[in-house]
């Protein structure tokens, strides 16, 4: 689906307007409306602590999704490629897909405590399925006889997986990373919201929500949404950059 500058920005001015519409109708002050929200996440941004929050939370995903693609692609299309990898493998990945990964966060948290690698490990297995699938699947469909003409001109395996293997499953990393997206940073924001002392999700229950201050809540709850965007824009504008062939036509 094509998206143009344009529809984003009436799709945004849509969001606003509803949102001011919903502020008049509740009439409560835990519904500020976009006005005292912009102004005080100005106000939050200018004083620099939602700023320091915000790029710890980029961090934090960005560790995540480098360490997910790392160990999932790999293994993904090493699973593709072997009948016995898939058929040991298989079975495994059924049983573990359909688990919430969110299930896991005790365990996490008895073997590596309440700091970063926890959040980051917790992050990485929301995304490592999904990439893990999609790798997989790419490169079982793989057709033989490309493989074939590849391997008559001379090819050797690292050229196949380089010039082949690769090329075929980066649009399906990239489009299952845009998909896990927003899962990745509900958990990010859940992660946060306890045993640290930064982070987009500290900055929303602990500074903003705990004190009442609700329109630098609703600050911090634009910065995270935000994030989620830029992290989905960049994805999206990867994915053009780098895999334009799937595009033509």
């Amino acid at each position: 689906m094509k998206v143009t500058n344009g529809s984003l920005a009436i799709a945004v001015v849509g969001l606003i307007l509803a949102w001011e519409a919903l502020t008049l109708v509740v009439a409560s002050e835990v519904l500020p409306g976009p006005g005292e929200v912009f102004l005080a996440l100005v106000a939050a941004v200018v004083k620099g602590d939602l700023v320091r929050h915000f790029l710890v939370s980029g961090a934090r995903v960005l560790v995540s999704v480098a360490l997910a693609v790392a160990i999932a692609a790999p293994l993904g299309l090493a699973v593709g490629l072997s009948r016995w990898g898939n058929a040991i493998a298989g079975p495994l990945i059924y049983l573990g897909y359909p688990i919430p990964k969110i299930v896991l966060l005790p365990i996490l948290l008895m073997f590596f405590g309440l700091g970063d690698t926890t959040k980051v490990i917790m992050i990485s297995l929301v995304l490592f399925f999904q990439v893990l699938l999609v790798v997989r699947d790419a490169a079982a469909g793989i057709r033989a006889e490309l493989i074939q003409s590849v391997r008559s001109l001379g090819a050797r395996r690292r050229h196949i997986l380089r010039y082949v293997y690769f090329p075929a499953c980066l649009p399906a990393i990239l489009t299952s990373l845009r998909v896990s997206t927003g899962t990745a940073i509900a958990v990010l924001f859940f992660v946060e919201s306890f045993g640290t002392s930064s982070g987009l999700g500290y900055y929303i229950l602990v500074e903003s929500w705990a004190r009442l201050a609700y329109a630098q809540m609703y600050a911090g709850v634009v910065a995270m949404a935000l994030l989620g965007l830029a992290i989905y824009f960049v994805l999206d504008y990867l994915e053009k950059r780098w895999c334009a062939w799937v595009r033509i036509g």
